[in-house]
């Protein structure tokens, strides 16, 4: 792995599996009765952030301390970027506080690619606009690893507003790299104009896959997309592609149903069909800490022992 983690893109087979087999060592550190070791102690990792998202920087967060990382958190809301600081000063600024890795977010793709070339600090992506969400595509292929031992062979949709998902681009990326098979199910207008050039095949209807897959992955459906004009109602979109408790009782038995989070309940997913058995939308939320605790310690824990407990704090 390079001092970086900006994106799937550019990752071997051989990269993604070393950080998926360290991971299963954090998530053994998870079940600890005390969840915390010293491999980072006395790094610092700053989470700056230019787009909210709850969930992922508490991810992060979590999985700093677990390594006894220290921490510092930036938002933009009510920061100097309201004052008209620009970015590279921000980044700098953070940087200057003697952090050792830059979790980035921001709306605009490409910006942790320019981050990195601002500091010497390694920079993880968190997401960057419509680009890519490295990290998001590290615990799904985790998720599915757990559950099915390997990706070899599996028939994983991805449904819904591929156009708009950083989440898509890095699990096509991820997903193919490990040796799955990719059906982008969309409409039209939800589909990227370059799909041609990507290692999946499309689909325009859900309902006739249903019976051939190993997994269902829903991306979650923003309202603006009606404003926009790119789908006629969220109420038409449900009832084409949103994964109902009737559909997901269509799907094998042993396929799997994930959302990166947070559903919108009757939309893209039903609640019915977030609780069936064979949905792991809460494995993808735990496998995250572990994921970032493996990504973290790859980046920062060079000739470090990852799972000793040895002075650990207590």
């Amino acid at each position: 792995m390079t001092a970086h983690l900006l994106g799937i893109d550019g990752m071997t087979r051989a990269d993604l599996e070393e950080l998926l087999e360290l991971t299963d060592t954090f998530a053994e550190v998870g079940r600890r009765p005390i969840p915390k070791v010293p491999a980072l102690r006395g790094r610092t990792v700053a989470t700056v952030f230019f787009e909210n998202s709850t969930r992922t920087r508490m991810s992060f967060d979590t999985a700093a301390r677990r390594l006894s990382a220290d921490t510092i958190a930036f938002t933009a809301g009510g920061s100097s970027i309201s004052k008209g600081e620009s970015l590279r000063d921000t980044v700098e600024v953070v940087a200057s506080y003697g952090v050792d890795a830059l979790v980035v977010r921001h709306p605009m793709a490409g910006t942790a690619h320019r981050v990195a070339d601002w500091t010497k600090a390694s920079v993880v992506n968190a997401g960057d606009g419509c680009h890519e969400h490295p990290t998001q595509a590290l615990l799904d292929c985790y998720t599915l690893r757990e559950h099915c031992g390997a990706l070899d062979g599996m028939r994983i949709a991805i449904v819904g507003d591929v156009r708009h998902s950083r989440v898509a681009r890095s699990n096509v990326l991820a997903f193919t790299t490990l040796g799955a098979e990719v059906v982008l199910v969309a409409p039209a207008t939800l589909l990227p104009t370059a799909v041609e050039g990507w290692p999946v095949t499309v689909a325009h209807e859900l309902d006739p896959l249903l019976g051939d897959l190993d997994a269902v992955y829903l991306l979650r459906m923003q309202s603006e997309r009606i404003s926009e004009g790119l789908i006629p109602s969220i109420r038409e979109y449900a009832a084409d592609f949103g994964l109902s408790a009737e559909r997901a009782a269509r799907l094998p038995a042993g396929a799997l149903i994930l959302h990166p989070g947070p559903t919108n309940p009757g939309v893209e997913i039903s609640a019915a069909a977030a609780a069936d058995p064979r949905s792991v939308i809460l494995d993808q939320v735990v496998h995250g800490v572990s994921v970032r605790m493996a990504v973290l310690f790859l980046l920062l824990g060079s000739g470090r022992n990852p799972a000793d407990d040895d002075g650990g704090d207590r």
